[in-house]
């Protein structure tokens, strides 16, 4: 549906997007995450082709983006972070504008209108000027235009910008229903966002992506823990013994009080938590917990742009 092939973006001496490659197959929702600056919006510019590529390519089902600017933007919706909304309009008026920009036949666009309108949530909105609309309502109608003509592509950029937890709730669960009919990308500062509604994750740092997978790929949701978390009921200099006699033992942290211990394995292995207890408790060390930490998607997102940034530019 959407193929990225060494996508650069230049400015002077300035590389905002360097070399970036991936695809986006039929009903994908993907997240695309990154720190300010990193390139996120530069790469939504380019995939619609409002923003053209020092190098590389973008193709929409086929489509070269640059070599059929027209027939691509009928094959997608773009919502970009800041609403291209006229304020002096009403929202019916302005969807209707936007409809004949995108040359919608003149007997669909009143049937059109109303089908996007309900399915935003804006129906009850339609004939009041959108300057005095909320901004959660702003989001609304520009994800509304995004929607008119049903394009199989939706590209939302930070589609959640400044809105309040309620209205973020709202647009999140809009955003899932839509992705049961549309290929979505979706870049994002609100990582617990992505969590709730992508089945996969780019992370971009300066140009570069240092993270592409499965959420539950990235996390190990799913999969054996190779970090363990140790708390003890009270602290026992033995622990450090045993931990250091366990051969799948990597490394190991303790915390100041000594009660609290991160235990790094070499490899994941089942059976250590069990090995691990048996031989505390034979060195009469009482143990509180014992469990697996499985890594958030903060985790996940700090981590690999804290290794990128430690490269060599």
């Amino acid at each position: 549906m959407i193929k990225v092939q060494g996508l650069t973006k230049h400015y002077r001496d300035l590389i905002a997007v360097d070399q970036i490659s991936f695809e986006v197959p039929k009903g994908e929702i993907l997240g695309f995450l990154g720190p300010n600056g990193a390139g996120k919006s530069t790469t939504m510019k380019m995939i619609t082709g409002f923003l053209a590529p020092s190098k590389g390519t973008v193709h929409i089902n086929g489509l070269d983006v640059f070599d059929n600017p027209i027939e691509v933007k009928g094959q997608i919706g773009y919502l970009p972070e800041t609403p291209p909304l006229y304020l002096d309009m009403t929202a019916r008026v302005y969807l209707r504008h936007v409809a004949e920009l995108k040359n919608l036949p003149y007997g669909m666009i009143k049937n059109e209108i109303d089908r996007v309108a309900e399915r935003t949530g804006i129906s009850h909105v339609m004939d009041r000027l959108l300057a005095n609309l909320s901004k959660g309502y702003r989001q609304r109608v520009g994800l509304a235009q995004a929607l008119l003509g049903s394009p199989p592509v939706l590209i939302l950029d930070e589609p959640s910008s400044g809105l309040d937890p309620a209205q973020i709730r709202e647009i999140r669960d809009t955003i899932r229903d839509l992705a049961q009919e549309h290929t979505v990308v979706l870049s994002t500062h609100i990582l617990p966002e992505v969590t709730m509604i992508c089945n996969r994750v780019i992370i971009i740092d300066r140009g570069r992506i240092v993270a592409d997978d499965k959420i539950t790929d990235l996390t190990g949701q799913g999969r054996i823990s190779t970090h363990l978390q140790l708390r003890l009921t009270d602290a026992n200099e033995a622990t450090e013994a045993v931990l250091d006699d366990l051969a799948p033992v990597d490394s190991f942290e303790v915390s100041e009080d000594g009660l609290q211990y991160e235990i790094f394995l070499q490899k994941a292995d089942e059976s250590v938590p069990n090995k691990l207890l048996s031989a505390l408790l034979k060195k009469n060390i009482e143990v509180l917990s014992l469990q697996p930490v499985i890594p958030s998607l903060e985790d996940i997102f700090l981590k690999a742009i804290s290794k990128d940034s430690n490269t060599p530019s």
